[in-house]
């Protein structure tokens, strides 16, 4: 087979860049050129020239000494790089993402795809995304990094008018200052004096019965205990990739009181004497990422007390980061692809080092328990269940946003006592429990306590309370095809049963007629044998469907 050529009889794209490489290390500065950054040169690049060319990936290549082929399969797994391929046209400056997961189409995500196609904009590109994390104000779109909720053309139009493309720092944030004024940083100095010792730290979480809120629902206080059995050095990453739709609770938070969880992220580090944090964070919330810049370096310009080295990672698109071990991965630098396991990341984990893996609102709460007590945590709680729970509700209530209730409250009482009820013209039909993956429930299954554990029976979880609500104006058969295409677009592509099972069912799940049996068929080889949660939660709306809705496939 003969390589392509080109004019001085070169391979095209194996040349040395000299001004591609000139170019790249003034962009880069002294930056570090070892391997866990080239996620973060790559958006140096992407967001400088909007684009990432083959003379960037072979200039990148050379400055950090990897294989090419290694730098180009990292930034092609990544949504939010755009890789040119040579002779190829770059994308236009400006790009309007749209987001069209399940509320988002609710309410009209479509239809504003289609007018915004036909509206001709120059050079902008229209582009139609996953999740945004900003389910309750469907329908979302982001020009440039700039998020408008309610979307509109007036409203996007308006905003590409006035060159409203970049995200901000969210108003009214707790910055460092007032934080510490208001008693931030005394718990972790306490830890640090010798006031409080590890054991006490861990007990207290241990009685408090907070579990892990990204979606698991470990037991933090057995974690942070598995965590000091480990061998040293240890390390600590915080998981800010909350990518499933119909969540958004962590950036609800974020946005509003930042040091609160760095507080907890820092005591967590102290219990296990970890060496190093990492916190990653989603890149779709680009202003959060902006306002942890200025606050971290603020903590970081005036430490309270000796703190271990923290570093913000950003994400680049992909929702299977938000699974512990591909986040491990991505934070290395390279593609975010699920590990096998054992060994599991507290035993092997960041750079091979034993780490404790967190969600960010786990650690929100734990100053909160130390000063209110283990017992004010765990008191809280109906139908025999225990704690707290931040509830991201879209759909159609009168008020969505972040509710926060107590465990095991039921979706009838949650929607009657904080969502203000269903929207006018609107009753309950169905709900998704725990976003895209947690499956599809009806309403006559309302008033069942939401908490971890307490859906299995119906083929469903909470995960980390993703209520997305559907009225008689809704499909659960579109809605369950909407979830599909989710999967079958953020499949890592390692396995096969994932790979190929979501893009399979979601053709059958266009069909007028299901194949009930077909699908069946592919749902139990993609739960059995796909290595993630990914491919094992993918049938969950499919199957939900078909056995609770059966009126629609009549």
């Amino acid at each position: 087979m003969k390589r392509r050529r080109g004019k001085k009889g070169r391979v095209e794209g194996r040349t040395t860049p000299w001004i591609a490489l000139s170019e790249l290390r003034d962009l880069l500065g002294d930056a570090p050129r070892t391997r866990e950054y080239l996620i973060e040169h790559l958006h140096k690049i992407q967001d400088h020239y909007h684009h990432i060319s083959n003379r960037h990936i072979l200039a990148l290549a050379i400055h950090m000494e990897l294989p090419m082929a290694e730098v180009y399969e990292t930034a092609t797994f990544y949504h939010h790089f755009d890789v040119i391929k040579p002779g190829g046209k770059s994308p236009p400056q400006l790009t309007v993402r749209v987001c069209e997961s399940l509320t988002c189409e609710m309410f009209g995500a479509r239809d504003l795809v289609s007018k915004l196609e036909s509206a001709g904009h120059n050079n902008v590109r229209i582009q139609k995304v996953p999740c945004v994390g900003r389910c309750a104000g469907a329908p979302v779109a982001v020009v440039g990094t700039h998020p408008v909720e309610q979307a509109d053309t007036e409203k996007i139009n308006q905003a590409i008018a006035g060159e409203h493309t970049r995200a901000e720092i969210p108003p009214d944030c707790i910055n460092y200052e007032a934080y510490k004024k208001a008693g931030g940083y005394k718990l972790l100095q306490d830890c640090l004096n010798g006031n409080m010792d590890r054991e006490k730290v861990i007990k207290t979480m241990e009685d408090s019965n907070l579990r892990g809120l990204g979606g698991a629902g470990f037991p933090a206080g057995r974690k942070w205990r598995i965590l000091t059995e480990q061998a040293k050095p240890r390390m600590v990453a915080i998981n800010i990739d909350e990518g499933e739709p119909g969540t958004f609770k962590d950036r609800f938070y974020l946005e509003r009181d930042p040091h609160r969880f760095i507080e907890g992220t820092l005591i967590a580090s102290w219990v296990i004497e970890a060496e190093a944090v990492y916190i990653y964070l989603r890149d779709e919330y680009a202003g959060c990422r902006l306002l942890l810049e200025q606050e971290l370096a603020a903590l970081k310009a005036d430490p309270p007390c000796d703190i271990p080295p923290i570093y913000l990672r950003r994400g680049a698109g992909a929702y299977i980061c938000g699974e512990e071990s591909a986040m491990i991965e991505s934070i290395e630098g390279k593609k975010g692809m699920p590990r096998l396991r054992p060994p599991y990341v507290a035993q092997v984990g960041l750079f091979g080092k034993p780490t404790l893996e967190q969600n960010m609102e786990t650690l929100h709460w734990v100053r909160d328990i130390f000063e209110k007590g283990a017992d004010w945590f765990a008191s809280e709680g109906r139908n025999g269940r225990k704690g707290l729970r931040s509830f991201s509700v879209s759909g159609r209530v009168k008020n969505p946003g972040v509710h926060l209730a107590p465990a095991g409250i039921t979706l009838n009482e949650l929607i009657e006592e904080y969502c203000g009820g269903m929207l006018d013209g609107h009753s309950l039909y169905g709900y998704f429990p725990g976003g895209a993956s947690g499956g599809i429930l009806p309403a006559s299954l309302a008033d069942e306590p939401l908490d971890f554990d307490t859906l299995q029976p119906h083929g469903c979880f909470i995960g980390s309370a993703a209520i997305v609500v559907l009225s008689d104006k809704d499909s659960a058969r579109e809605m369950a095809l909407n979830a599909m295409r989710f999967f079958e677009d953020e499949s890592c592509g390692q396995c096969t049963p994932c790979r190929v099972g979501t893009a399979k069912a979601a053709k059958l799940m266009e069909e007028k007629d299901w194949d009930i049996a077909l699908l069946e068929e592919l749902a139990r080889a993609m739960e059995d044998a796909s290595i993630c949660g990914l491919g094992q939660a993918a049938p969950n709306p499919l199957r939900c469907a078909v056995k609770y809705f059966p009126q629609e496939f009549e």
